[in-house]
């Protein structure tokens, strides 16, 4: 069975990242519980220019096509490391595993399994994450699905990694971002790095999903790390 990873869609700027991190997330053979908020999808609108029905999701409607069609070499890379496509291309002697499935969930969607401790996760990622959901996760006033099971991944020690990408930092954000990380989540902000041979807006994309990967356990090759030749 694929592992299973969370992902929360909130609204702050920087929806590129979510897009590629669930792109290499199913490359890798991992299922993704996606939950999207209303100003996450706006977000991805202004941004992406996709258009996200919240009530009737459809998953083309993300254009992860590289997925599918391993058109990019970084994803060609990941998937015959990771044992994952068909016998053809996966060069490890090992039985070929499938690309991972999208799994939505309502933002409003209380009964859904992600609410619940007992759905075992390999970790969950809320990126971008809005200054909202930040302090709703601190300070642990869920109120909606996607705060919800970050409550859940705290209370049962998984892993929950936080993106935010807001700048300058109030006093009140950078107290949420202590408090959030006093109760076990991880603060990755969407800072990209400069050191690993940036050509093109992709290399920074790729550098905090790379990030977010090390922090899942998820091997990549998405950038070239500091004293790699």
């Amino acid at each position: 069975m694929n592992k299973r990873i969370c992902i929360g869609i909130t609204g702050a700027s920087g929806a590129v990242y979510s897009l590629r991190l669930i792109e290499v997330l199913l490359a890798t053979g991992h299922d993704v519980h996606l939950s999207i908020s209303p100003s996450g999808a706006a977000v991805i609108k202004q941004e992406m220019d996709l258009t996200i029905d919240l009530e009737d999701f459809r998953p083309a409607d993300l254009m992860l096509h590289d997925v599918t069609n391993a058109s990019d070499s970084k994803i060609k890379l990941l998937q015959a490391s990771a044992g994952v496509g068909t016998a053809d291309s996966n060069v490890l002697s090992v039985e070929s595993r499938p690309v991972g499935e999208l799994q939505y969930h309502h933002w409003q969607d209380f009964m859904s399994p992600v609410a619940s401790g007992s759905f075992v996760t390999e970790g969950m990622v809320i990126t971008p994450c809005s200054g909202t959901t930040l302090s709703a996760v601190a300070n642990g006033t869920a109120g909606n699905l996607i705060q919800r099971a970050a409550e859940v991944h705290l209370k049962e020690g998984r892993k929950l990694i936080l993106v935010p990408r807001e700048t300058p930092l109030s006093l009140p954000a950078i107290e949420n971002m202590r408090k959030a990380a006093a109760a076990g989540a991880v603060i990755l902000p969407a800072s990209p790095g400069w050191y690993h041979g940036v050509s093109t807006l992709r290399d920074l994309v790729d550098f905090i999903v790379a990030r977010v990967c090390d922090q899942l356990g998820v091997d990549n090759c998405l950038i070239k790390r500091w004293g790699q030749e």
